[in-house]
C-alpha cells in the first residue's frame, strides 16, 4: 500500500505523539508499504538544525518525511493560525495521492478532516481518521471557545467532517461513545489504543545515569512527564497544592518534565509559592525516556475535573510499561480510572483535592512493596494488551480492509 501519514508532530519533536506517529511510520515500512508523513518543522532553537528552513524533505528508517514551516506560537490563535496553515498545505498536496491510496490523518487539528473529505471525494483515497483529542469538546470545556454562535459552528462543522469519513478510529470506548452520542454510526468507528514500545519503555533501576544527572536518584519522585496543556494544568495546579502540604517531607519531589500551552503559567505558580520539593524540567531526548521514567518513584497522570472524560493520554500506556505505579488524578467515573483500578496499578484521587493526593503519596512513600507490586501489575498490562507489535498490526489490517 502507499500510505500517507498526515501529523502536526513527529519526532525530534518531543512528547508522544511525535513518537507514535514516527514509530506507526517505521512499523508500516517495515511490513513493506510505501510511507510518506506530511508534518511540520520541529521548533527553533531547540532543533537550530531547521533554523531559517521553510520545506524540508528526509529519510528516515525506510520512509519519506516532507517537514513544512508553520507558525509555532503557544498563544491561542497562533495555535489556530498553524492548524489552518498545516491543514491548507496537506490539502494543495493532495496531487501526489491516487486512486486507492491510504491517507491516515491524526486529528487534532480538526480542520485535517477537510483534508480527508477531499482525498476521499477528489481523489478517491481510502481514508482514516485517527481521532486522539474530542475537539471541540476540549475548547468548549476549559472556555477557549465561549462564543454560543462559535460553538454552534464548531459543533456543526465537526459532525460534518465524521459524516464524510467512512473509517474513525478513536483511542477509547469513552471516545467512542461520545461519538455515537453525536449522531456518527458505531459501524463505522473502530477502537484502537495507542500502543507502546514495550522492549524500549521497560522497567530499569532508579539508580541509572539520566535520574543521576537530573537529581532523582536520592529522592522520593513523583513525576509528571508530558505537554503541559489545558487539559491537566488545573489538576498540576492540584499537585502544587498538594507539594505545599508536603513541604515538611524531606525526601518528597514532585518533578514536571515538559513544555506546552500553560508550562509557562504553571511554572509562575509555582515560583509565586516558593516551593522548595517542585522540579521543572524541559524535555528529555527520547533516548533518555527510560532512565527517566524509572527515575521517578510513581508517575501521574493528571486530567482535569472537566476533562476527564474527554481524553485518554496515550502516556498512561508509556507509564504503565515502564513499571512504575500509576497516580491517576481524574473523575472515579472517567476511563484512565477505571482502567488503573482494573489493572491493579496505581492509586487514584479527585483531581481538585490537594489533601486527598498528598495523603496518597504518604501512603505510597511508606509502603514500597506495595509501590512495586503495582508496577509489575501495570507492566504486565502493557505487554498483553497495548504492545506495539500487536496495535500496529491491527492498524496495516483495518487499512487493508478500508472502503
Amino acid at each position: 500500500m502507499k500510505i500517507f501519514i498526515h501529523t502536526m508532530y513527529f519526532i525530534p519533536e518531543f512528547g508522544s505523539a511525535p513518537i507514535l506517529m514516527s514509530e506507526l511510520a517505521e512499523g508500516l515500512a517495515a511490513r513493506g508499504h510505501d510511507v510518506e508523513v506530511d508534518t511540520t518543522l520541529p521548533r527553533v532553537p531547540r532543533e537550530p538544525a531547521y533554523a531559517g528552513r521553510f520545506l524540508v524533505r528526509e529519510r528516515r528508517s525506510g520512509y519519506a518525511v516532507r517537514r513544512v514551516l508553520t507558525n509555532s506560537t503557544g498563544r491561542r490563535f497562533g495555535r489556530l493560525i498553524a492548524w489552518s496553515l498545516y491543514t491548507l498545505d496537506t490539502i494543495l498536496h493532495l496531487a501526489r495521492v491516487r486512486r486507492g491510496d491510504v491517507v491516515f490523518l491524526r486529528l487534532p487539528p480538526l480542520q485535517l478532516g477537510v483534508t480527508g473529505i477531499l482525498a476521499r471525494y477528489l481523489r478517491g483515497a481510502r481514508v482514516l481518521l485517527n481521532v486522539q483529542d474530542i475537539h471541540p469538546d476540549l475548547s468548549i470545556e476549559s472556555g477557549l471557545l465561549r462564543n454560543r454562535l462559535a460553538i454552534r459552528a464548531a459543533l456543526r462543522f465537526e459532525r460534518w467532517i465524521y459524516d464524510n469519513h467512512a473509517t474513525i478510529v478513536v483511542i477509547s470506548q469513552g471516545f467512542k461513545r461520545n461519538l455515537a452520542a453525536k449522531g456518527v454510526a458505531p459501524s463505522k468507528i473502530a477502537v484502537l489504543p495507542n500502543w507502546v514500545d514495550t522492549d524500549v519503555l521497560a522497567p530499569g533501576p532508579k539508580a541509572n545515569p539520566v535520574a543521576a544527572r537530573l537529581g532523582l536518584a536520592d529522592a522520593f519522585v513523583l513525576m509528571y512527564s508530558g505537554t503541559i496543556s489545558i487539559s491537566s494544568y488545573k489538576t498540576l495546579v492540584s499537585v502544587l497544592d498538594a507539594a505545599a502540604l508536603l513541604r515538611e517531607v524531606p525526601d518528597v519531589k514532585f518533578v514536571i518534565v515538559g513544555e506546552g500551552f500553560k508550562a509557562a503559567d504553571l511554572k509562575a505558580e509555582a515560583a509565586r509559592r516558593r516551593l522548595p520539593n517542585v522540579l521543572f524540567l524541559p524535555f528529555q531526548p527520547y533516548g533518555d525516556l527510560p532512565g527517566l521514567l524509572a527515575g521517578a518513584d510513581v508517575l501521574l497522570v493528571p486530567l482535569d475535573k472537566d476533562k476527564s472524560l474527554l481524553s485518554v493520554p496515550s502516556k498512561l500506556y508509556n507509564f504503565m510499561s515502564a513499571g512504575r505505579p500509576i497516580f491517576g488524578l481524574a473523575l472515579p467515573e472517567s476511563e484512565v480510572v477505571q482502567i488503573i483500578e482494573n489493572a491493579g496499578c496505581g492509586v487514584c484521587a479527585p483531581p481538585d483535592d490537594a489533601g486527598a493526593i498528598a495523603a496518597a503519596v504518604r501512603g505510597l512513600r511508606a509502603d514500597p512493596a506495595r509501590r512495586a507490586e503495582m508496577g509489575e501489575r501495570g507492566r504486565a498490562y502493557a505487554l498483553a494488551n497495548v504492545s506495539r507489535a500487536a496495535v500496529l498490526a491491527a492498524f496495516e489490517k483495518l487499512m487493508a480492509e478500508m472502503p
